[in-house]
C-alpha cells in the first residue's frame, strides 16, 4: 500500500504539490501582474512596487523541539527567528525593511524569557540594518515563532535561482559544515570551538553582502544554503537547468571542522550535507568576477556545466562523484 502521509515525501515534495494549489503566476507568464515571483520557485515571493522596485516576501517557522538545539539561549532562540528569514531577503539581493514575529509560547513562559527572545530577534534585525514592526502573541503547547520578513529591491538587481549559465563560478560567502558539525558536537558530547558553535546559535544573515552583490551586475543566480550545500545545488539546478562541477579542495572549512572531523568521509558529509550554514550559494560571470572579489569572504568552490552533467564532486586527483540530492528537510521521516 501507498504511504500518503507528507513523511513519505518530504518538504520539498509536498511544497511542489501546495504550490501547485496555489497557482502561483510566475513573472515570465501572463499572471497577477502584482506577483513577479509566487510560492515555491524561489526563497521570497516577490511584488510588484509599480515602480522600478519591488517587494520580496518570506515566512519561516521555528519550534522549540526541532528547530532550537539544548544549549541555546532565549536571545539565541530569538536572534535565530529573525536570521531565518532575513537570509531569504538576502538570497534574492534585497534589502531588508521590516520583520513581523509572531510569538506562540505555553501560558507558563517566564516573562524574562520572552524579553531575551525579543531582545535577540530586535538584534539580529539592526544587525541587518531594520527592525521588528508588529506581530502576534498567543498560548501554544511549545514554544513556536513563525517570522515575516520583507524586503525591497531593484527590478534590474532581484536576484533568483534560475538565471545561471553553463561556463558561470559557483561561490559561496563564509564557509560550509560549520554549523553541522556543533549540532553532531552537541549530540554527541564532543568538544568545539565557540566559533563552531556560534555558526549553528546565531546565524549571520548575509544582507549586506548581498546588497552588495546584486549591485555588482555580476551574479547570475543566487539562493542561502541554509538547508545544506548539496541540496542548494540541486534547488539552483532545477531552476537554472545547468549542472555543477565542485572540486574537494576547493570547499571553504573552517580549520576546527576539519580537526572535529573523524575521518575525510566524515568531513564531506558536514560540507555538503548539514544544513544551518545560512550563507550564500552564488553563480558569477566569470568575466566579472573581479567585480565581487573584494565584497565579502568568497570563495569560488567550482563552475557550473551543462544540466545533463548532473552535480558531481572532483577529488584532488581528479576523479568524479555524484553528489547526493540530500540534505535537512522538515516533514520527511
Amino acid at each position: 500500500m501507498k504511504d500518503t502521509r507528507v513523511s513519505s515525501i518530504g518538504e520539498r515534495a509536498l511544497i511542489s504539490v501546495l504550490s501547485k494549489i496555489f497557482k502561483a503566476p510566475d513573472g515570465e507568464e501572463k499572471g497577477d501582474e502584482g506577483i513577479l515571483i509566487g510560492a515555491g520557485s524561489d526563497d521570497c515571493a516577490v511584488l510588484d512596487l509599480k515602480g522600478e522596485d519591488c517587494l520580496v516576501v518570506t515566512t519561516d517557522m521555528l519550534h522549540r523541539t526541532t528547530d532550537f538545539p539544548e544549549g541555546m539561549t532565549p536571545w539565541q532562540m530569538g536572534w535565530m527567528s529573525a536570521a531565518v528569514n532575513l537570509s531569504d531577503v538576502a538570497a534574492m539581493g534585497a534589502e531588508p525593511t521590516g520583520l513581523v514575529m509572531a510569538i506562540g509560547m505555553p501560558a507558563d513562559t517566564e516573562i524574562a524569557f520572552v524579553e531575551e527572545l525579543a531582545k535577540g530577534m530586535q538584534a539580529c534585525a539592526e544587525f541587518c540594518g531594520t527592525a521588528i514592526i508588529g506581530g502576534d502573541l498567543d498560548t501554544h503547547a511549545e514554544l513556536t515563532i513563525t517570522g515575516t520578513a520583507l524586503g525591497r529591491v531593484k527590478k534590474s538587481q532581484l536576484l533568483l535561482r534560475r538565471g545561471a549559465r553553463p561556463g558561470d563560478l559557483v561561490c559561496v560567502t563564509g564557509y560550509t559544515g560549520s554549523a553541522g558539525a556543533a549540532l553532531e558536537a552537541l549530540q554527541s558530547k564532543k568538544p568545539v570551538s565557540e566559533t563552531v558553535l556560534k555558526a549553528l546559535f546565531e546565524p549571520v544573515p548575509r544582507t549586506k553582502e548581498a546588497r552588495q552583490l546584486a549591485s555588482s551586475g555580476a551574479v547570475t543566480s543566487m539562493m542561502d544554503t541554509s538547508d545544506g550545500l548539496a541540496m542548494s545545488l540541486y534547488d539552483l539546478s532545477r531552476q537554472s537547468r545547468v549542472g555543477f562541477r565542485i572540486r574537494e579542495d576547493a570547499l571553504p572549512i573552517l580549520r576546527e571542522v576539519r580537526e572535529f572531523a573523524s575521518s575525510p568521509e566524515e568531513l564531506t558529509e558536514l560540507a555538503l550535507y548539514t544544513g544551518g550554514d545560512f550563507e550564500l550559494l552564488i553563480t558569477i560571470d566569470p568575466e566579472k568576477l573581479k567585480k565581487v572579489q573584494n565584497i565579502c569572504n568568497l570563495t569560488v568552490i567550482g563552475e557550473c556545466t551543462k544540466y545533463e552533467a548532473g552535480i558531481v564532486l572532483e577529488s584532488p586527483e581528479c576523479e568524479l562523484t555524484i553528489i547526493a540530492q540530500r540534505g535537512y528537510q522538515q516533514l520527511k521521516a
